[in-house]
This record gives C-alpha cells, sequence and structure tokens, in this order.
C-alpha cells in the first residue's frame, strides 16, 4: 500500500466512522423525543416530505406531518414508555443509508386502584435515510414487530 492509497482509505474510514456516530445521533434522537414527547424536536430526525409507518403496532402510515400530529395527540396517552435501542445494521451508500435498529419499548397506562396495564413491544425500526445540508435525515421509517407482551 502506497503512503497516499493509505491515507486516502483511512480517509474514507473516517468518514464511514463519522457517518455512523451521526446515525446513531439521528436514531437517539428520534426515540428520546418520542419519550419525552418532545414532537419539535422530530424535525430533526425526519425529512419534510418523509413517510412514516406504525401500522404494525396499531399507529397509522402517512406523511410525516401528520404522522407527527397523530404522535402528539396519542402517545400522551401512556403514562410511561421508554425506547431501548439495541444492535443497529447500517448501511451507507453515498448520501443514502439503510438502518435497521432493534428497539424494545415498554408502554405504561396508570390505572387508579390497580396495577398500571403494561404492553411491551419489541421490533426493529427499518430508516431509510438521505444526507441533506443539515445531516442525516430519516425519509421513511417503517416499525416492524417481532414480539409483544401484554400485562393486564
Amino acid at each position: 500500500m502506497t503512503p497516499s492509497t493509505e491515507s486516502r482509505e483511512h480517509g474514507e474510514g473516517l468518514g464511514l466512522l463519522l457517518d455512523r456516530l451521526a446515525v446513531d445521533d439521528l436514531l437517539t434522537t428520534y426515540t428520546m423525543a418520542v419519550d419525552q414527547h418532545a414532537w419539535d424536536r422530530l424535525d430533526d430526525v425526519f425529512t419534510p416530505d418523509a413517510l412514516v409507518d406504525y401500522t404494525a403496532t396499531g399507529g397509522i402510515a402517512g406523511p410525516y406531518p401528520e404522522v407527527k400530529a397523530w404522535l402528539a395527540a396519542t402517545l400522551p396517552l401512556f403514562t410511561g414508555m421508554q425506547h431501548v435501542l439495541g444492535q443497529r445494521q447500517v448501511e451507507i451508500d453515498g448520501d443514502s443509508a439503510v438502518v435497521r435498529a432493534y428497539f424494545t419499548n415498554p408502554l405504561l397506562i396508570d390505572r387508579e386502584g390497580r396495577a398500571p396495564w403494561r404492553a411491551d413491544l419489541g421490533g426493529v425500526y427499518v430508516h431509510t435515510l438521505v444526507r441533506t445540508p443539515a445531516g442525516w435525515r430519516s425519509r421513511q421509517l417503517v416499525e416492524e414487530l417481532l414480539w409483544r407482551d401484554t400485562r393486564e
């Protein structure tokens, strides 16, 4: 390997690492915004024309602005939730990427005089990303449900 080849390969490797860190930050921003009901922070996750599909877990599918409004109206019904992301498969191709990230998400609804209702969900978030001037953004999110455990 010549010095110029080695330097170029290290530069590309560093760029890939920086992209992967940026993608990881994007996924964290997404889950924290949802858990904290910080809906406007989702504007830093999705492109304005993004499509979002939560139908696998009983939600809606549609353009991001409609789904954002649905999240804001629906998720406050839960008195507790905490998204936890696991393994991530990140495939970057230039200015686009596909990310598959395992998630678990316990959902709680407090009930007076009774134990909380609880549903634990496990699945995969599949994001189709695009690099924008503001950084990586999700152009499409499809939530895939792998398992559910509900307790009354």
